[in-house]
């Protein structure tokens, strides 16, 4: 009886032993499920793959859980992206705060010849004006279409370069300049404006020349050269012009001008086939051009070179210039200028004045022309005046010109006329202290022209070493001419200019007060 109880003691104590063992492994199955749902709520499913193969590797887990070790799924390459469609360059953004160098492509300008470039570049000029020595960029190999525009001061910063290296064209529409503009391209306003590069302004003047062939002012020089056959064109015809355009304005504008500006410098560049003048500088003070070329026919109406009115401290040199006018004009209110190698062909040479046109008073003051070159020019060096103005032109120095089939080499006029009559007047330009030296080359009409006011002969006219020989072309040949001229050979000319009076005039010719400069 006591071996009975025992046993069923010892029964009844295993099989609460072996509830309690299936309990405790349900409770470990559970606790194993809870964790594996709280990493995959925290895991991507790379690092879950990794997890699961090293908490399920163990042969004790696998004992308690009796599931199987799961299979980490096979890797795969990421899926590569379709290629993204080819998309157009943006386009260029405005340069960032505190740029100092503004490139017109940036502003807008197409560069391709034909669209209207002008906003954008008013846009760039408008940027750059605000920053002292900024740079507006007008690229290489690029035509930009450009109506008139002004890049003006007086509010802009200084020492802005406008760097041009591509081509500018004016339009060739009538409708672009209304009834008629002075310039196409006005810097105004400015202190220390360069322009420099190796680009082109094109001033599209063929269309200009051909609607006004007849109407220009015409050289008052022009009378002195008469073909031998008395059949050569005075106006040489032009190209047919495009009906299309219709007929321009009377009014032509100049190319280039600065106006009211210090310390300009113009350098590099081309400017060719203005309508009219190709380059203006108009009260400016201290004005540097150098190393740059004007290019325009022979024939082109009215089209000078480089043209200073009420300008000083102006220096030219190194400088190529073929126009139809004067190759530099110097007109009234011009002083202490320097022009020295400078090239000059075809053109109407080197010239101060017209003055006092209109009964007007110009003064011209402190001139220097040396170590020029002119071929084919219509005059060499030469003053020029109206009758009837009042001022002077004085200390002025021609030297060291080298001519070649120049028509009329040396000249003074005081009886300049561009019309086809003019008024006879007494008062005149009084012309003191002109000086020339070494003048030397071919002439094909005339060596010395001098035609001074019977009111106010001209006075301390001064030549050194003239050397000119006559070459017979297409005109009649004439001796050199002198009227109320008074000065001094310094040595003997060729041809001789025994028609200079030496001296100072017997007659009493005082300059009137109001003459004064």
């Amino acid at each position: 009886m006591a071996n009975m109880r025992g046993f069923s003691f010892r029964s009844l104590a295993f099989m609460i032993f072996i509830v309690l063992l299936v309990w405790s492994a349900s409770f470990d199955t559970c606790i194993a499920r809870r964790g594996k749902h709280w990493r995959q709520s925290r895991s991507n499913p790379a690092s879950l793959a990794k997890k699961k193969g090293k908490s399920h590797g163990s042969s004790h887990h696998q004992h308690h859980t009796g599931v199987p070790k799961p299979k980490a799924p096979p890797h795969k390459a990421p899926a590569l992206p379709p290629p993204a469609p080819k998309e157009k360059a943006p386009k260029p953004s405005p340069p960032q705060k505190g740029s100092t160098t503004f490139n017109v492509l940036d502003f807008g300008a197409k560069g391709n010849g034909k669209s209207d470039d002008t906003k954008a570049f008013q846009a760039a000029w408008a940027a750059a004006c605000k920053v002292e020595a900024s740079t507006l960029i007008v690229p290489a190999e690029y035509e930009f279409f450009v109506g008139p525009i002004s890049f003006s001061g007086p509010y802009c910063q200084a020492n802005i370069v406008f760097q041009l290296d591509g081509t500018i064209i004016a339009p060739s529409n009538a409708n672009a300049w209304g009834r008629g503009l002075l310039q196409w391209l006005e810097f105004t306003k400015l202190v220390g404006i360069t322009i420099q590069g190796k680009g082109t302004i094109d001033g599209s003047g063929s269309v200009w020349w051909q609607d006004y062939p007849f109407e220009d002012p015409i050289d008052s020089e022009s009378e002195l050269i008469i073909p031998l056959n008395n059949t050569v064109q005075q106006h040489p015809p032009m190209p047919i012009r495009n009906e299309l355009n219709g007929k321009m304005p009377s009014i032509k504008p100049t190319a280039l001008r600065f106006y009211g500006s210090f310390n300009v410098t113009v350098t590099g560049i081309t400017i060719q086939n203005s309508p009219q003048c190709h380059l203006k500088f108009d009260n400016c003070v201290g004005v540097v051009v150098h190393d740059m070329r004007v290019s325009s026919p022979g024939d082109s109406p009215n089209t000078d070179g480089i043209h200073l009115q009420n300008s000083k401290d102006v220096l030219i040199r190194s400088t190529d210039l073929a126009c139809g006018d004067d190759c530099v004009s110097i007109q009234t209110g011009c002083t202490n200028v320097y022009i020295h190698n400078v090239n000059c062909g075809p053109g109407h040479g080197i010239s101060i004045g017209g003055l006092g046109k209109d009964n007007t008073k110009a003064c011209v003051s402190n001139i220097t022309v040396r170590d020029v070159v002119m071929h084919g020019t219509m005059t060499g060096v030469r003053v020029k005046t109206w009758q009837g103005g009042s001022g002077s032109v004085q200390g002025v120095l021609f030297s060291n010109i080298q001519v070649s089939e120049v028509q009329l080499p040396i000249v003074i006029d005081q009886f300049y006329c561009d019309k086809s009559k003019c008024k006879n007047q007494t008062s005149a330009v009084a012309l003191s202290g002109i000086t020339y030296e070494n003048i030397r080359g071919t002439y094909t009409v005339k060596p010395v022209h001098f035609a001074c006011s019977d009111a106010l002969p001209c006075m301390d006219v001064s030549l050194t070493t003239i050397e000119l020989k006559p070459l017979q072309e297409q005109y009649h040949l004439y001796d050199p001419f002198c009227w109320q001229t008074f000065g001094e050979l310094k040595t003997p000319t060729m041809p001789p200019i025994s028609c200079l009076q030496i001296g100072k005039p017997s007659g009493n010719h005082p300059q009137r007060d109001y003459d004064a400069c």
